[in-house]
C-alpha cells in the first residue's frame, strides 16, 4: 500500500486533506470527517481518471445511515484512485485516514497554487478542527 508522506500538507475547510509531492498529490478525508463511523461499508469511486475542478465529487463513504463525501481539494487530473481500498480492506481508510488511506493521486493544473487551502496549524485548534460543523 502506497502512503502519502507528509511533505506539503494542506486541509480544506470541508475536512479534505491535500498532500503536495512534487508535481503530484495525495488527497484524502481527514479522520475528523469519520467521527461517529464504526467502520466503513461501502466505499463508491464515483470519477475516473482525467480533469475535474475543486469541489467535484470523486467518492462516497458509508457506515449505516451516514454517509460523506471526498472532493477535489483543487482543480487537477485524477491520476490514479486507491484500489487498496478494496472490500475486505476498506477499514484502512478508518485506520489510516491521513497517510496511505488516501483515496485519489492527483495532478494538480497548479501545483504551487494554495488558494483557499488552510495550513495543519490554521485547520487544527487544539486538536480539534475550528471548522467542525455545528
Amino acid at each position: 500500500m502506497q502512503k502519502a508522506t507528509n511533505k506539503d500538507l494542506y486541509y480544506t475547510r470541508d475536512h479534505e486533506w491535500i498532500n503536495f509531492q512534487g508535481s503530484v498529490a495525495f488527497t484524502g478525508v481527514c479522520s475528523f470527517k469519520l467521527i461517529g463511523f464504526k467502520q466503513i461499508e461501502q466505499l463508491n469511486f464515483t470519477a475516473s481518471p482525467g480533469f475535474m475542478k475543486r469541489g467535484d465529487l470523486i467518492a462516497t463513504i458509508r457506515y449505516r445511515e451516514y454517509q460523506i463525501e471526498a472532493r477535489m481539494p483543487v482543480d487537477g487530473t485524477l491520476v490514479q484512485l486507491n484500489d487498496t481500498l478494496i472490500p475486505g480492506n476498506l477499514n484502512a481508510l478508518l485506520k489510516y485516514a491521513e497517510s496511505s488511506g488516501w483515496i485519489a493521486k492527483i495532478a494538480p493544473a497548479q501545483p504551487y497554487e494554495r488558494k483557499d487551502l488552510l495550513l495543519p496549524q490554521q485547520y487544527q485548534l487544539n486538536g480539534k478542527s475550528k471548522y467542525a460543523k455545528q
